[in-house]
């Protein structure tokens, strides 16, 4: 059975998802430990989410949800309760319809965004080199990214190029005056970094510098920016009218901090604008009660959203919708395999022993055909059947069937 345990932006307040978020996509061997009915996980961190992705063995999941609860509650340092009242969860055909559904970026605070597509395909790869995933699991998340493809080509979702960076931007377009003018500092080198580099050139801004905290020198030479060197990283943020923080932090450690940007900036009470896109934040909150600046953060971004257009929306749901039940259809189809082939394997056994006693008999080439084509055509209308039956959610019946007429292997 496959079930979902989603924390998003609706229901889970910043700092628990700013908790949550440290798990990161690694998480998913965690998690496959919690219980002995978790086959496998996969799991999905971004800025605006926390979402785990399991495999689970049995009739009834509760069990084993309440075992990834409390692990994640004690790697995340989030209370039991609070992710009990605050986390969604999904089973069944409900999985695949949320996952389509958030990969196609109906789910994101900026409908449609880009970068979510990336992140839904990186957690799969995560959890396929800690060795977590499972079939179900692998052919889900490979229909989620199929989804999001057709989504992105088959609607107006795919046309401006919509993510929460841009989002960020066109938010701070207001608090600047011309982008070609500003001095803009971007900290972090990673996919982030890229977006945003890629936003800010898109309006205007010329004077980009960039900092990294690895000490990463490729992402400056490859975009012609100008480097910063940690030493100067205090007075380059003091005199930047726009800093960009995407970098990778750890909850308790942040990429700018209030007293250490107070002493860089002095007396002056210049505008600054801080856009804050880490998850964790890499901004410390202290930031705000400086003079001049104003912290733009994951959680002022997405009370701005705007509302996108229902018609689109409402294309793109159909064709996630349609999608998630094709998924289902294979799902249970695949269900009575194993079935199928106990049934192939029994009817082949048996043809092969009457072709045979025919022979013995003086039977010629015109019984063996006449034998082969009998037993191809009862296969081929039971197991039309079966599949049928599968397709409508009522597989299990003729998989019990075939269990009662077929004599059990003898091992």
């Amino acid at each position: 059975m496959l079930v979902a345990l989603t924390a998003h932006q609706r229901s889970t307040s910043f700092a628990d998802l700013e908790r949550l978020s440290v798990l990161g996509d690694t998480g998913a061997s965690e998690l496959t430990s919690a219980h002995d009915t978790i086959r496998g996980a996969v799991v999905l961190a971004t800025c605006n989410r926390f979402e785990a992705y399991f495999d689970v063995d049995g009739v009834s999941p509760v069990s084993a949800m309440d075992a990834a609860m409390e692990r994640i509650s004690d790697l995340a340092d989030v209370p039991f309760r609070t992710l009990r009242d605050t986390v969604d969860f999904a089973h069944g055909n409900g999985v695949a319809h949320h996952l389509f559904a958030v990969a196609s970026g109906l789910d994101s605070v900026a409908v449609g965004e880009d970068e979510i597509a990336g992140q839904v395909k990186r957690a799969l790869e995560s959890a396929r080199r800690e060795r977590s995933t499972t079939a179900p699991l692998e052919h889900l998340f490979q229909r989620a990214t199929e989804t999001s493809r057709t989504v992105k080509n088959s609607t107006r979702l795919g046309e401006s190029g919509r993510s929460l960076v841009r989002l960020a931007v066109a938010l701070a377009g207001s608090r600047i005056g011309a982008w070609e003018d500003a001095r803009v500092l971007l900290v972090g080198t990673g996919r982030y970094a890229a977006a945003s580099l890629a936003a800010l050139r898109a309006v205007g801004a010329e004077d980009i510098r960039v900092f990294s905290r690895s000490g990463r020198a490729k992402f400056a030479q490859r975009e012609h920016l100008r480097p910063v060197a940690p030493a100067d990283y205090p007075a380059e943020a003091a005199h930047a009218d726009v800093i960009v923080l995407c970098t990778t932090t750890t909850a308790d450690a942040y990429a700018l901090t209030a007293e250490e940007h107070r002493r860089a900036r002095g007396e002056t009470d210049a505008a600054q604008l801080i856009i804050d896109l880490g998850m964790p934040r890499n901004a410390d909150p202290g930031l705000r009660g400086l003079a001049g600046v104003e912290l733009l953060d994951l959680d002022t971004i997405r009370v701005h959203a705007p509302i996108d257009e229902f018609a689109t929306i409402d294309e793109a749901r159909l064709i996630v919708r349609t999608a998630a039940e094709r998924h289902a259809t294979a799902r249970r189809v695949h269900e009575v395999a194993p079935a199928v082939v106990d049934l192939r394997t029994h009817v082949h056994a048996v043809l092969e022993r009457e072709v045979a006693r025919a022979a013995a008999r003086g039977g010629d080439a015109d019984t063996e055909a006449a034998l082969r084509h009998f037993a191809g055509t009862l296969l081929h209308g039971l197991i039309a059947q079966g599949h049928g039956l599968a397709a409508s959610g009522a597989g299990q019946r003729w998989v019990d069937a075939v269990g009662v007429v077929i004599p059990p292997r003898e091992d």
